[in-house]
């Protein structure tokens, strides 16, 4: 027995929420959650999931536009990828500001001033790294790339990102193309994971499903033209783009890349920052926070970029991720940065290193602090805690807790992923 339909509303939208969709009330009294949509808008939309007291929608049909509306750059994906491609630059901004202050009031936390949001003028090719998937044509026989349509485990294909560097486009067309010659088909594939460094080098990791793919041509490799190449066979029982078997590797094996002067390597698949400019810009204002006469503790460290560019000579740098500590061991020894220390270990399983006599250093994953972490904090009481975050709310949550005993001395928004609805949020915390 098929599924009955999920049906198409008319609603008025009221305004943005976390997340990024807008939000509007249907007739019922149930709430809607809206992608595609603005404040203020009559909007039609096909219905995506429903619940009891909320559903899921997708705008397919503008009744009434905002003044705040612009074309998307992607029309046919934006969604995917950047579903703020139809809020004007400024209005962004704004939207992004306003998030931030709702979710410190959901708190209870009254912030020292109206939330800013530091950006620069590049809405697009600011990514230095993007993972597609696979599409296959089956009336044309033909593979593309692709990306999942947002509220579904459908894809659409697509040439590429604008969110992406022009040298990534050009490397997953490329590609495409070389594996469309070869007539490759596309359950044969899972992912390519492509990523440029700020001088224009390419890395691209094929991924399959296969540990007998056949491995690329010398003349296929010429043709793809990025600087380093890697056919990684990844169990197709698991939906992520893990590792299971190094198949092929060619050419440059890891890229570099410098912030704030310092040199980093790592891994194509390890983590580094998207959008590299305006990070740098994250560290000159943490900077002015770091205390000179004390060491630096730097939690939830990835490779070391902010304690190795920002912390004093004396730094720790507790990660958990084995890969993440291997490059962050690799960038310590090339800096020749003899009392830095690298430790593998989650935060909350490392907390005889928060420490009294130190500056911490926090940026958190998306779900925010361990209890753990905090009850450290709030026990041995370090002078100055300087919390970065990818997520206002849970950044919220903690601060409400630390206020127990800090200040909050500084603040301040940044916009890594412009036309997303991402934002980066920096509180300095001071003893009280």
């Amino acid at each position: 027995m098929s599924k009955r339909p999920l049906p198409l509303i008319t609603l008025r939208l009221d305004n943005i929420v976390t997340g990024g969709q807008s939000i509007g009330t249907l007739e019922d009294g149930r709430k809607a959650f809206v992608w595609g949509g603005l404040p203020s808008e009559l909007v039609e939309a096909q219905v995506t999931r429903k619940k009891s007291s909320y559903v899921e929608a997708i705008v397919t049909t503008v009744i009434e536009p905002s003044s705040e509306r612009i074309a998307p750059e992607e029309p046919d994906s934006y969604l995917s990828t950047s579903p703020w491609q139809i809020i004007t630059p400024e209005h962004e901004q704004r939207y992004k500001a306003n998030l931030i202050d709702e979710a410190f009031a959901l708190h209870h936390v009254t912030l020292p001033q109206p939330s800013m949001i530091r950006a620069d003028n590049r809405l697009y090719g600011y990514r230095n790294k993007m993972e597609f998937s696979w599409w296959w044509d089956t009336d044309e026989n033909r593979l593309d790339l692709a990306f999942y349509r947002r509220g579904s485990h459908t894809k659409m294909p697509v040439d590429g990102s604008r969110l992406a560097s022009d040298a990534i486009n050009r490397v997953a067309l490329a590609l495409r193309d070389t594996l469309r010659d070869r007539g490759t088909i596309g359950f044969q594939l899972k992912t390519a994971l492509i990523r440029s460094s700020a001088d224009g080098k390419v890395i691209a990791q094929l991924y399959v499903k296969d540990p007998e793919f056949k491995p690329l041509t010398e003349e296929e490799l010429q043709r793809i033209n990025s600087d380093g190449f890697e056919l990684i066979f990844s169990n197709p029982k698991s939906p992520a783009s893990v590792i299971t078997q190094r198949l092929q590797q060619s050419g440059l094996p890891a890229l570099s890349d410098t912030l704030l002067d310092i040199p980093f390597t790592y891994a194509t698949e390890g983590f580094f920052q998207i959008n590299l400019p305006i990070y740098e810009q994250a560290l000159k204002d943490m900077r002015e926070w770091v205390e000179h006469d004390k060491p630096t503790v730097d939690l939830y460290s990835g490779v070391g970029t902010i304690g190795l560019t920002i912390g004093q000579e004396n730094v720790t740098l507790v990660e958990l991720n084995p890969s993440a500590v291997h490059e962050m061991k690799a960038n310590i020894a090339a800096l020749n940065r003899k009392s830095a220390t690298a430790v593998l270990a989650a935060s909350e399983k490392a907390l005889e290193y928060i420490v009294s006599d130190a500056t911490i250093i926090i940026d958190p994953p998306r779900a925010g602090l361990d209890g753990a972490v905090t009850e450290r904090l709030l026990e041995v009481e370090p002078e100055r805690i300087i919390y970065l975050s990818c997520n206002p709310v849970t950044q919220a949550r903690d601060v409400a807790l630390l206020l127990e005993k800090y200040d909050i001395v500084a603040q301040q928004g940044y916009n890594f992923f412009p036309r997303t609805p991402h934002i980066e949020h920096l509180i300095v915390l001071h003893r009280r």
